[in-house]
């Protein structure tokens, strides 16, 4: 849960996300803006971050559109049909992923965290997020 400043009829809130939530992406992700947050109805927006070396799992998401900003470094991003396409995102890069896409991004650093801020035209926590399995489409 977040610290939240906010009553039912206010118009400006609030939000420092005070712990990472666990995803099914395996990433933590420190939720800003969400239904539960903030009241908000048809957005949200948080943190992610993706130790250094790391990924997240191969998934797509579920009839809602993905807008990442990168506040720091370097992020490749496999996606499409077996992931066979890739892209490569630094600080003060935008990516935009549409709905059913599936992907997966790597941390390129080995010894530095990458951190991005993630918005989507979905509200709720917890996104629902599709499982991929790139052998599928091998």
């Amino acid at each position: 849960m977040s610290n939240v400043s906010h009553d039912a009829r206010a118009t400006v809130v609030k939000v420092r996300p005070d712990k990472a939530m666990a995803t099914m992406q395996r990433l933590p992700y420190f939720v800003g803006i969400s239904a539960a947050t903030a009241g908000a109805t048809g957005l949200s927006m948080y943190m992610v971050v993706v130790p250094p070396g790391g990924h997240a799992e191969p998934h797509s998401h579920a009839g809602y559109e993905t807008a990442i900003y990168i506040l720091e470094g370097r992020v490749e991003t496999r996606y499409g049909p077996g992931l066979r396409e890739s892209v490569i995102t630094e600080a003060g890069d935008f990516l935009f992923i549409a709905p059913g896409v599936p992907h997966q991004p790597f941390n390129l650093d080995q010894t530095v965290a990458a951190r991005a801020i993630v918005a989507r035209n979905l509200a709720d926590e917890y996104e629902p997020v599709v499982p991929y399995d790139p052998a599928v489409d091998a």
